[in-house]
């Protein structure tokens, strides 16, 4: 069946490459351009004024347009880029979960010809892009491919590929109404993109999301504590590693990763163990993180350093913290925060052994909150300097830790410029 050609909001990845799908000629709308053009595609490119509801029978967003963007309040047949390539009648016509996963496990070519793509959307507020990675490596070999805000568009992804393990934003899930996984699998959330979502409980609502459209026997294993919508899905609430150990039948102790990282790959072992009764512990050995996410370095001295410069909130900042709990701790924290409450992150260093240095942006505001909380600090500004403080302080017995909990804009390029400034000024020790 041909999809109906939509109207598309935003000229980026996603909407490129549903236009690219449909072979050109779509008609685009977005903020950044000021006169009408057309592209080498022969997509129609126009100013998002000039767009008219009575003109468009159908609309595609980009994830990123807020709830209250104009685009989005005036469209009248909106769906996400998840409804438009997901959420067909052909979609929600597969049978059910089990049947789904029985295709999948028996690789049977008529069935997955019916069944395909067999989803499993993977959220949270930090870890799920490390967790889509584990879990497309370990059912790399059964022919997952991995997309959504992963970085590949579900219109480019391979049609043909039996399973889609998909990073999913909360923008995303937002803006979805009919289209929803086989598989939910749900991060620890704390609040996030608030400028965005508006509140905590909106932020939570939009996490959740998905439980209103799934259906029975399709399984979401989200975190313990939360304003779970009534669904019909079966629903799984784990609340620590020792959960998952014990319902999954796993063994946190053949793990080599540590921290967050440790429970991103329980989670991702507890989904292989639901679709095939397995858990290769080599396999998720095998897997390597991405850089910038707590990545060891020795300087020429034998000291560590780790560079954890994507820890960009108060919660991935929060996990690496723990994670070194028991050590002398030098962390390098600061950048721009958006004026996100960041007690709970102090309330946690005031039970470790720990000193800051306080660099970017919100520099003033966290010395204030060090006096209150009683957390030694050390005033750099900059990470060239933090660098050049925690050296004469640090020894083999301590870590040395770039965990900023905040955007990295104020002074750099992004999070990996902060990260390789780090890492070359370590080096150079």
């Amino acid at each position: 069946m041909m999809k109906k050609i939509p109207t598309l909001f935003g000229y980026g990845l996603t909407t490129k490459a549903i236009a690219k799908s449909l072979g050109g000629g779509c008609t685009i709308f977005d903020d950044n351009v000021k006169e009408t053009s057309v592209d080498e595609a022969g997509n129609q490119i126009l100013p998002s004024h000039l767009f008219d509801p009575e003109a468009s029978e159908l609309e595609v967003t980009t994830p990123s347009l807020k709830p209250d963007h104009p685009l989005i309040k005036s469209a009248r047949n909106l769906l996400s880029e998840y409804d438009y390539i997901l959420g067909s009648s052909e979609h929600r016509a597969q049978s059910k979960f089990m049947e789904a996963l029985q295709s999948v496990a028996n690789q049977q070519h008529s069935s997955l010809e019916r069944q395909k793509p067999f989803t499993i959307w993977i959220s949270g507020t930090n870890g799920k892009t490390t967790t889509t990675q584990m879990l497309t490596h370990l059912l790399e070999k059964r022919g997952a491919v991995s997309g959504g805000n992963i970085g590949t568009p579900l219109a480019e992804l391979d049609a043909e590929a039996p399973i889609w393990v998909l990073e999913t934003s909360s923008f995303t899930l937002h803006h979805t109404r009919i289209a929803s996984p086989n598989i939910y699998l749900l991060l620890p959330i704390t609040p996030d993109h608030l400028d965005w979502h508006g509140t905590p409980e909106e932020y939570e609502a939009d996490k959740l999301a998905p439980l209103r459209t799934m259906r029975e026997g399709e399984l979401a294993l989200i975190p313990k504590g939360l304003n779970v919508p009534s669904t019909p899905a079966y629903v799984v609430e784990y609340d620590s590693n020792a959960f998952l150990e014990e319902y999954f039948d796993l063994d946190a102790t053949q793990v080599a990763f540590r921290g967050a990282f440790l429970q991103d790959a329980l989670l991702a072992l507890a989904i292989t163990k639901v679709l095939f009764d397995e858990a290769d512990y080599g396999l998720i050995n095998a897997f390597k993180l991405d850089g910038h996410r707590q990545e060891k370095i020795e300087d020429a001295q034998g000291r560590v350093w780790i560079n954890d410069s994507k820890a960009t909130n108060l919660d991935a900042a929060i996990q690496a913290i723990k994670g070194f709990k028991g050590q002398k701790i030098h962390l390098i924290l600061g950048g721009e925060d958006k004026g996100v409450d960041l007690a709970p992150l102090f309330e946690v260093m005031q039970r470790c052994d720990i000193r800051i240095y306080t660099i970017g942006a919100n520099n003033d505001r966290l010395l204030d909150l060090a006096r209150t909380y009683g957390i030694e600090a050390h005033e750099a500004k900059t990470i060239d300097k933090a660098v050049a403080a925690i050296d004469r302080e640090h020894t083999r017995d301590s870590v040395a830790l770039l965990s900023p909990a905040a955007a990295s804009f104020d002074q750099f390029k992004s999070y990996k410029d902060r990260g390789e400034t780090f890492i070359r000024l370590v080096k150079a020790l």
